[in-house]
């Protein structure tokens, strides 16, 4: 914020607006929501969240306002717009759909919709914990690396191996529609309430525990990794079709971001 305003020789006081990219009390709220519904499994986790919550996150525009010294407005929109945003106003485009895609914002972790002029609407989402980004930030744990930075390593050694567990990710781990819409079977992830993104029937379901990080990689997490890209593109392709065909636009502007662990309010 200090480079942009820098570079553009105005201050603070010259802002009309400040936008924050997600709603946190919204976040709050499905943090709550989700600890309720899994009480009293994932309490230890409850806790570790709730302090930088409590202390910090919920008084945001206080503290954009005190770091800025910033008088005027500051507006929250929701995380997905602000993806939509973050794509549709650079693009080249005065009319284009939109795809966004990441761990979980508030609720939603999946969107598409339209982007007109200086407007973008949103015309469907998905909801937390049906989510891809934390589909793929699963077997990112799974493979032995680290969860909302280790995504790109995962993607790297996919052309290494062959989609040996695509078709068991398919049938187990995700109920996949002809649109690209879709729910997770949570029976096999521990991202809402645990400290892991998987759990011991994920383990035996491929055969092994999670790999240690800095081990040696095996054919089998190459497997992996190609198993979960070629889903995860099956699944944006699906995707993809349903826009053009709901929205009848050429263009596309794609967003978004990695998983993280839900527990801890990570965003895309």
């Amino acid at each position: 914020m200090s480079f942009c305003l820098r570079e553009g020789h105005i201050t603070s006081q010259d802002l009309d607006y400040v936008v924050f990219y997600e709603k946190p009390f919204l976040k709050f709220e499905r943090l709550l929501q989700t600890y309720l519904a899994f009480a009293p499994v994932g309490l230890r986790s409850f806790i570790t969240a709730m302090p930088l919550w409590i202390k910090q996150k919920r008084w945001m525009r206080n503290n954009i306002r005190k770091e800025l010294d910033f008088a005027g407005k500051v507006i929250f929109p929701e995380h997905h717009e602000s993806h939509a945003a973050s794509a549709f106003f650079p693009s080249p485009f005065r009319e284009a759909a939109f795809l966004t895609i990441d761990g979980v914002g508030e609720w939603t972790t999946t969107s598409f919709g339209t982007g007109r002029d200086n407007e973008v609407t949103i015309l469907a989402e998905l909801a937390f914990p049906h989510s891809l980004g934390l589909l793929y930030s699963a077997f990112t744990y799974y493979t032995g690396f680290k969860v909302n930075s280790g995504e790109y390593k995962v993607m790297g050694l996919a052309p290494y191996g062959e989609a040996k567990y695509r078709d068991l990710i398919l049938s187990e781990l995700m109920d996949l529609k002809e649109d690209g819409s879709f729910r997770l079977n949570m029976e096999y992830f521990d991202y809402c309430t645990g400290f892991t993104m998987t759990n011991g029937r994920f383990d035996k379901l491929f055969g092994r525990p999670p790999r240690k990080p800095e081990s040696l990689l095996t054919r089998r997490d190459m497997d992996l990794a190609r198993s979960v890209q070629e889903v995860t593109e099956e699944v944006m392709l699906r995707m993809t079709r349903t826009i053009h065909r709901e929205t009848g636009i050429k263009n596309l502007c794609l967003a978004g971001g990695g998983g993280g662990r839900a527990t801890a309010g990570a965003t895309g």
